[in-house]
């Protein structure tokens, strides 16, 4: 294939909450200091892949990191609600430390107590996947800034992993992102969890030359 899309599941950056181990969820945090030099640094490359559209959940600390993508780039930013952070009810706003001791059943099962499933979350995250692919044409990148879990789950789902393999996949750090891209045989991940822009990957594998 030689227009193949791809898609980078960019992570907001740094918040305070994220420094004290509070689960965040919808509740809508800023970015601090770190954050907002994190997003910066990770918009100057993420502009080297010549994104052709950003699209961004509305929470305040995805939105702020997509602006510093758009600030370089000169696209707009287009919102889009179900790229919210997985709603963790009871959840928000208390450490791992005070979950794990308050809600022992609940975190062993990593379901906060009025908050949203895990197929809740995906279900959402992949139809905005799907809103913001229209956006760009063959060969084209979708940038999609927005949250840990929300865009793990995304991911998992878009790629078609059974749900009981998905806790085998590791989380995404600050301002890092994951690159998915389209082949003859459907999605892949090309990269996951990375802070620095993709290298060409040489393999005997064909399918990591682009032959899948």
């Amino acid at each position: 294939m030689t227009e193949v899309r791809k898609i980078v599941l960019w992570r907001h950056g740094q918040t305070s909450w994220n420094v004290e181990r509070r689960f965040q969820g919808s509740t809508d945090i800023p970015l601090d200091d770190t954050g907002r030099e994190q997003a910066a640094r990770a918009a100057r490359l993420l502009a080297a892949l010549r994104p052709s559209a950003i699209i961004a959940s509305p929470l305040q600390r995805a939105a702020d990191t997509a602006q510093a993508l758009s600030a370089v780039t000169g696209l707009p930013v287009t919102p889009d609600r179900d790229l919210i952070e997985r709603g963790g009810g009871e959840w928000e706003g208390l450490t791992n430390a005070e979950i794990r001791a308050k809600y022992p059943a609940e975190h062993a099962l990593w379901q906060p107590p009025g908050g949203e499933t895990t197929e809740q979350v995906s279900k959402r995250v992949t139809a905005a996947f799907e809103r913001g692919l229209a956006q760009i044409p063959a060969g084209g990148l979708l940038v999609v800034a927005s949250h840990g879990a929300a865009l793990r789950l995304g991911m998992l789902r878009w790629l078609g992993f059974p749900e009981e393999l998905w806790g085998r996949f590791g989380g995404l750090s600050n301002c890092c992102w994951s690159v998915l891209e389209e082949g003859r045989s459907g999605w892949r991940l090309a990269e996951h969890n990375a802070g620095t822009l993709p290298e060409p990957v040489l393999s005997d594998d064909r399918a990591a030359e682009g032959d899948a």
